[in-house]
């Protein structure tokens, strides 16, 4: 948010799940402080499927760290690491199917108040 083109972006939307850590009018003034211009977006209470890092990380779940019968702290720490560059070297982008437009159908759903331009 400090570099460019973020920094003299209008609004910058910040895309997150429902965790408690960001939820609520306590984060969304912590955060608006920091950076005027961030427009906090949650994704719907059940749709962890939205959430890309939620599935990568119950992929490494069910992949690498199911049982977790380690002899060490290491064992798991190098099992994640090969994972990872596993993972880089097979993964592929996913078809995204929303379209500009779609992308304005669902921003004429958000209350005004909340996509007010930035301070």
């Amino acid at each position: 948010m400090n570099q460019e083109p973020s920094k003299s972006a209008r609004r910058v939307f910040w895309i997150m799940d429902n965790c408690a850590a960001h939820r609520g009018q306590k984060e969304l003034s912590r955060l608006r402080d920091h950076w005027p211009n961030a427009i906090l977006l949650h994704t719907p209470l059940h749709a962890s499927s939205l959430n890309l890092v939620e599935i990568y990380f119950s992929i490494e779940q069910r992949k690498v760290l199911t049982p977790n019968d380690f002899s060490s702290l290491y064992e798991p720490e190098q099992r994640l690491l090969a994972f990872q560059s596993h993972y880089e070297r097979t993964a592929s982008p996913f078809p995204w199917t929303l379209t500009r437009c779609g992308l304005q159908t669902l921003l004429t759903k958000i209350p005004g108040n909340r996509l007010a331009p930035a301070a």
